[in-house]
């Protein structure tokens, strides 16, 4: 009889767990369900049906409006070049100044780390106006070369530190080893430790990229003009002073959504190929 009430527990025990997670899960993707689910609501439908949970007629006139009418396409490409170009340089940086103070003692090292740890510690409202007036006189607060600037001054710390940690997780006998077959201390970190570090590249990059995809302040502040704005820019151009195009504005989400998703998915595929590359028989 106790076993039975035992296993009885047990059962209700996992019930509720995986009820929890079915809810934590409903609750995360319901945003993005509306997003869609208002996207493909014709207009004459917005307000007239109240709330439902799927429009009675669904229409694609929204999508058919910010791809031809809007300046979308612009916004949309200008995010990709500065998303995809911060991510990269950030990710480089971050993993050959993580390897340096994973490996590496040299004099300063503690005021280096320090320093970086406090370049996190300013909220970035009050560093809006000192950064437009060092990049105002060079020409860079109109471009998208001085957004990439600032996106990978502002993330190249927590980058460093984040494939720190990986770069710790490695033994070095695996370097001391490379070297005495010949290879320099370079050529050891590239053919030996990169490969191993693969899910932190990963994970940089995927981290890096998101805060520049979906970063506003700086965008909203250093570009004056819509040939070089981004896409969190763009979607306040649907909002007038009178009114909100909800459908063109949600539209224009779910398409910033699927670079973001794509991308993910390729990191997915090389953080399995790191994990896989980086076991090591015992």
């Amino acid at each position: 009889m106790a076993g039975h009430s035992l296993t009885k527990g047990r059962v209700v025990a996992l019930l509720a767990h995986r009820l929890a997670i079915l809810a934590y899960v409903a609750f995360a993707l319901f945003p993005l369900y509306w997003l869609l689910k208002v996207s493909v609501t014709p207009n004459k439908l917005l307000y007239s049906e109240g709330i439902r949970m799927w429009p009675s007629q669904t229409s694609f006139e929204h999508f058919d409006f910010v791809l031809k009418h809007s300046e979308f396409p612009t916004f949309f490409k200008n995010s990709l070049i500065v998303a995809g170009s911060t991510a990269l340089i950030v990710t480089a940086l971050a993993s050959l100044a993580g390897y340096a103070l994973s490996r590496f003692s040299f004099r300063g090292k503690y005021w280096i780390v320090a320093l970086m740890l406090l370049t996190q510690m300013f909220p970035l409202v009050m560093l809006v106006a000192p950064i437009f007036k060092m990049l105002s006189p060079l020409g860079l607060t109109n471009s998208l070369t001085g957004l990439v600037i600032v996106y990978t001054a502002f993330n190249v710390p927590f980058a460093t530190f984040l494939m720190q940690s990986f770069f710790d997780g490695i033994p070095k006998d695996l370097e001391e080893a490379a070297m005495i077959d010949g290879a320099t201390q370079f050529g050891a970190f590239r053919q030996i430790i990169l490969p191993l570090t693969l899910p932190g590249i990963a994970a940089t990059l995927g981290f890096v990229f998101t805060a520049a995809w979906s970063e506003l302040l700086f965008s909203l502040m250093l570009i004056s003009g819509n040939a070089a704005a981004t896409f969190p820019v763009g979607l306040l151009s649907f909002v007038s002073k009178f009114s909100i195009d909800f459908g063109q504005m949600m539209a224009a989400g779910v398409m910033a959504l699927i670079p973001a998703c794509l991308f993910f998915l390729l990191i997915q595929r090389y953080l399995v190929q790191g994990l896989t590359a980086g076991a090591v028989k015992g």
